[in-house]
């Protein structure tokens, strides 16, 4: 554990015991083990954000790539509309251009 082994352990204790007293040593270890207790806890929650955070990254991608696919669909759609709406204009021009009374490319009328 951290690279102490058991004799510096030992010391550490033997130390704590002189400074802190033998009445006070006991409520320093509750709540030592009660700081690790919450540390943990923190230190779990935060791992399980982490993993909430990845799967949301994976389900706004799936979103992102399904939004994108609908947009290329619509500017297909959009694009042959508007391809079908500039042959129908030309169409329409072509027949307005082609009166009744004329004929070939000089627009000459035939004498009837």
């Amino acid at each position: 554990m951290f690279g102490i082994g058991m004799p510096e352990l030992i010391l550490i204790l033997a130390i704590a015991l002189i400074v802190l007293g033998p009445k006070k040593l006991p409520d320093l270890a509750k709540s030592m083990g009660r700081a690790m207790r919450e540390f943990k806890k923190a230190t779990s929650e935060f791992k399980e954000s982490i993993a909430v955070d990845d799967e949301l990254s994976d389900v706004k991608k799936a979103f992102d790539d399904i939004n994108k696919d609908i947009k290329e669909t619509i500017d297909i759609n959009v694009d042959l509309e508007d391809k079908a709406q500039n042959y129908l204009s030309s169409s329409d021009d072509e027949k307005d251009n082609k009166e009744p009374g004329k004929e070939g490319p000089e627009g000459s009328v035939k004498d009837e």
